[in-house]
């Protein structure tokens, strides 16, 4: 039986395309995601060996429906992930909330970047995974 996930897509709604584009499709390069449906205003995210669950940022259809305040975290292969993903992300525009380290209150290794709308996106790898 394939696997089930817990949501099949998440889309979040860009006040700019063209700065949200360009800094999702970066950092999130760096954890092995990439873009498969790109159109002028939206384009939408997965691993390679599938299309499920997949991210997708869209032009806001008006300036009252553009996302903000969500907190997004996307799972890391392992520690070296991460520290692409936040150095990836602050390249492509991103603006850091806390670089990576350790959290133990969390059992993970994580970094936190503003998206250029305001969201916390997270990139993490649990202990588990990362031993």
């Amino acid at each position: 039986m394939p696997a089930r996930y817990f949501f099949h897509h998440v889309v979040v709604f860009a006040s700019d395309f063209a700065a949200s584009e360009p800094f999702y499709t970066q950092a999130l390069a760096a954890l092995g995601i990439t873009s498969g449906a790109v159109s002028e205003t939206g384009v939408e995210y997965w691993n390679p060996e599938g299309d499920t669950p997949s991210f997708a940022v869209d032009t806001a259809p008006t300036s009252e429906e553009v996302t903000r305040g969500v907190h997004l975290a996307f799972d890391a292969a392992d520690r070296g992930a991460v520290d692409a993903f936040h150095e990836a992300a602050i390249a492509a525009g991103g603006t850091s909330r806390h670089a990576p380290r350790h959290w133990p209150e969390y059992s993970a290794y994580a970094a936190f970047v503003s998206d250029p709308d305001g969201n916390n996106v997270e990139a993490l790898v649990k202990d588990a995974a990362a031993s």
